[in-house]
């Protein structure tokens, strides 16, 4: 399979190993290599965790998304545990998820694709891979796809890349049970329980909504148009960061396109490459370079991919990131995660916008504004301020309208579980407050009243430019 790699000349040749000749960021080194080969013989010869069926359809909604006729809600753990592989843990991520995709529905009067950054999302880039922990340097924790956070389990060992994928088809197997048993059911929505939201106006806000819809499913029963069988479920995609390539090449199969797909890559025989890890896998801001083993092996996937776009973003680099991604130009391939920061994406989204248009590329803008609004306590602990993460998604709204441009979607890190680690919200959680649950292995999430009251403010947002529907 031949593809543009970017530099000018003749197509290079791509294959799921090729990324091994470029140059790698965040490399892991075990110390064991005959253990690493055997634990990637066995994760090349297990079954595919997704379809290319489901990869295809999730591609055709972003390609909505991009045009504007869609929303992408994508959230979930900044790291996650293969503790988390439970059914409460999963569970409330589920609900919260179906919760917040019910409210922005509401206020954009639009559908909203759901992404869970679960089932997959074990491994995390480091600024360095060392850290001192007790006046002792020690490896950093990178996710349990690589190591463990307990000290005595800081050195790589490659068997935790086979437990990576039977964490992950566990975790996808019991969501798909789930919502074929009904749980995203709209004829019963007051069974979502509201669980740790405690705040009394939130609550009337969320009954107002769920009441409306309910109005609504009685009127299309007694005209007869409840028939359809789609509002019992939802689809539910997963997601996680590509980083660990030695994982990401052996999950990587070449299987039949689905029927009526055509392959915006030209090959021949009706089938491509599919990364069966996960439906979505996006490259960090930590290892984006142009000419790095990570963009290497994002170029040839069939997968829609996202690329985090940090405020060291050149434009320029930008627009060559997209010609070798996605040098077909195809619509929903593509999705931008603008992480800025607050106080940079004033300065830094519109520049990007005009790149982007001047390029005649067409991708779906995701901002997350939680990574680049992230600072650390006099204590020492990491946490990030709720009016921060609204202000840089208002702020995006704001620039893309300003720029004939539209948001797409939202990334977040967020929990169903009470967790106290982020500030701010009507909640009130001020920094005394953090030690109350502060959970996370990594970086800091909003709890399950937070993000739903996020998605409230989005939703109002579009309510008020005149977009969404009255309740």
């Amino acid at each position: 399979m031949a593809q543009n790699g970017g530099q000018g000349g003749p197509p290079r040749e791509w294959s799921p190993s090729s990324w091994r000749t470029k140059p790698i960021k965040q490399v892991v080194a075990y110390d064991s290599p005959s253990a690493v080969t055997s634990a990637l013989t066995k994760l090349s010869s297990l079954p595919p965790i997704v379809t290319p069926t489901e990869i295809v359809k999730l591609k055709a909604s972003l390609r909505d998304a991009a045009l504007g006729k869609a929303f992408l809600l994508q959230g979930g753990d900044c790291a996650e545990l293969f503790s988390y592989c439970a059914d409460g843990p999963i569970d409330s991520k589920i609900k919260l998820l179906l919760q917040m995709s019910l409210v922005l529905i509401w206020g954009a009067n639009k559908p909203v694709i759901r992404i869970g950054r679960m089932a997959g999302q074990f491994a995390k880039p480091r600024s360095s891979p060392t850290e001192m922990i007790n006046g002792k340097e020690i490896p950093s924790f990178r996710g349990d796809i690589l190591n463990g956070f307990d000290t005595n389990e800081r050195t790589p060992d490659p068997d935790r890349l086979v437990a990576a994928y039977f964490h992950s088809a566990t975790t996808l197997n019991y969501v798909r049970a789930q919502l074929a048993s009904g749980i995203a059911d709209l004829h019963n929505p007051l069974d979502w329980g509201l669980g740790h939201v405690r705040d009394k106006e939130l609550q009337s806000k969320y009954q107002k909504i769920v009441h409306s819809i309910a109005d609504s499913l009685r009127f299309m029963r007694t005209v007869g148009a409840d028939t359809a069988g789609q509002l019992q479920t939802v689809d539910l995609y997963t997601s996680h960061e590509g980083l660990v390539l030695e994982y990401e090449q052996s999950l990587t199969r070449r299987l039949r396109h689905p029927a009526n797909y055509t392959s915006a890559k030209n090959e021949g025989g009706g089938k491509g490459w599919y990364n069966t890890s996960a439906h979505f896998l996006w490259i960090g801001d930590r290892t984006r370079q142009i000419d790095g083993a990570h963009v290497e092996y994002f170029r040839g996937i069939e997968n829609p991919i996202g690329i985090k776009v940090g405020p060291s973003m050149q434009s320029d680099e930008l627009v060559r990131l997209l010609d070798i991604v996605n040098p077909t130009k195809e619509i929903g391939k593509v999705t931008l995660i603008t992480r800025y920061g607050e106080d940079k994406v004033e300065k830094m989204l519109g520049p990007h916008i005009e790149a982007i248009k001047g390029s005649g590329h067409v991708v779906v803008w995701q901002c997350d504004p939680m990574h680049g609004n992230t600072r650390s306590t006099e204590t020492g602990i990491k946490t990030r301020h709720f009016s921060s993460i609204f202000s840089e998604l208002s702020l995006a709204l704001k620039i893309h309208k300003q720029h004939g441009s539209f948001l797409g979607g939202m990334h977040l890190e967020l929990t169903g579980d009470a967790v106290t680690e982020c500030v701010g919200g009507s909640e009130g959680l001020v920094e005394e407050d953090l030690s109350l649950n502060y959970t996370t292995y990594c970086d800091p999430r909003l709890n399950e009243k937070q993000a739903l009251e996020l998605a409230f403010l989005v939703a109002g947002h579009y309510r008020e430019d005149g977009h969404g529907s009255e309740v």
